[in-house]
């Protein structure tokens, strides 16, 4: 995005001594009510000793000071020495942990264990397992590619090509440990508005993707510019004709055009009433 040089440019970091996925999240959240403001985000994973939290230190000041401004530091190390370190930033440090870990040490009457890289971690080497089949599942059914064992899939997406099913799948799979598989919907299936037969007999597993005409286009665009596939009318035609074999076979649906993956996944998840814990 082009920097308005009238709005301030507000460095943020995510600070984590594991991935940072778990202070990317949180951060990116907060951040999303404050649109009037321009974030340049910068994550640094893994800094779980005061070595490197001392070098992260020195990193986040340099570029305070030739900013101008204060970053926001979006922390969830745990160590105590590390986050000590951390604090002394030219900087807004928010620790995530520190905001809520204490209250409910006082709640549960128990000490936490301050230990590193849970959130994301192999604690639960049959979760994390479950979690690498459901991904395994997920690509070797992308796209309609295998129709092998369709059954074990918790949830299959059915959309015109560029609608967002890969990347839906594949979160789902990732976060949720869900078994996910997706098929495009051919301008044969449109015409004949029939779902592909390979899923009839499962059609309670499907959940259906459309988008915006002009959303559609310009993303087919970027892939095959000037053609057919990614003309205007060809993308309100397929959608046109997906929106009405879904009403036919009674699949759900919903426009993804304005919706982050998370969102996707969410409704999908809801609509099918898929309840596996997120690792």
């Amino acid at each position: 995005m082009k920097h308005n040089t009238m709005t301030p440019l507000r460095h943020v970091f995510f600070v984590s001594d594991g991935t940072g996925i778990t202070a990317e999240t949180l951060g990116h959240t907060l951040l999303t009510q404050f649109e009037a403001v321009e974030f340049k985000t910068t994550t640094l994973p893994f800094v779980n000793t005061p070595e490197k939290a001392r070098s992260t230190l020195d990193f986040i000041n340099f570029i305070a000071k030739d900013a101008g401004l204060r970053p926001l530091i979006f922390s969830t190390t745990v160590n105590d020495e590390v986050r000590a370190i951390l604090r002394t930033a030219e900087a807004l440090f928010l620790d995530l942990f520190d905001l809520m870990i204490h209250t409910i040490e006082l709640e549960l009457g128990v000490a936490s264990t301050h230990a590193q890289g849970r959130a994301h971690g192999m604690a639960n080497q049959q979760k994390y397992n479950s979690r690498i089949s459901a991904m395994n599942y997920a690509m070797e059914h992308d796209d309609g590619q295998s129709t092998r064992d369709l059954a074990r899939a918790d949830v299959i997406l059915i959309a015109p090509s560029r609608c967002g099913k890969t990347p839906t799948s594949l979160y789902l799979a990732l976060q949720h440990g869900l078994f996910a598989t997706n098929f495009p919907l051919t301008e044969d299936d449109l015409e004949q508005q029939k779902l592909p037969g390979s899923l009839r007999g499962l059609e309670n597993k499907c959940f259906g993707l459309t988008s915006e005409p002009e959303r559609l286009s310009q993303i087919r665009s970027e892939r095959r510019p000037g053609s057919k596939y990614a003309s205007l009318a060809q993308c309100a035609y397929e959608l046109r004709q997906a929106e009405q074999l879904y009403r036919r076979a009674q699949v759900p649906f919903l426009n993804s055009a304005n919706m982050s993956i998370e969102e996707i996944a969410t409704l999908v998840m809801q609509e099918k009433n898929l309840r596996k814990p997120t690792f």
